[in-house]
């Protein structure tokens, strides 16, 4: 399934937080990442979007995504802050809070 990623993320970015889960399916540590992500998106009602690096070359390359899992943060129309690697899901509300 493509993304149109100027709608979906930049664009939708300009009126509310969105949370772009870079991942793969072959990944251990996204596979833990994932239902955090979708524990703290529902609760805190932010949007999540997963992108699945394999599916989504061209946009992970444009976004400099070296390694999965990747987790960036738009807000305003453009990336604020990224993690990399399965964070602690206290640490991954802090993200949100920062920039809700």
């Amino acid at each position: 399934m493509e993304i149109d990623f100027e709608k979906e993320v930049i664009n939708a970015s300009k009126k509310e937080l969105i949370i772009v889960d870079f991942y793969a399916d072959w990944c251990g540590p996204c596979k833990m990442l994932g239902p955090i992500l979708e524990k703290l998106s529902k609760e805190s009602k932010v949007k999540l979007i997963k992108l699945n690096v394999d599916n989504e070359k061209k946009i992970a390359e444009e976004l400099d995504i070296m390694s999965v899992p990747t987790v960036v943060f738009f807000k305003d129309g453009e990336p604020k802050d990224f993690f990399v690697g399965a964070y602690p899901e206290p640490k991954i509300k802090e993200f949100i809070e920062k920039y809700r």
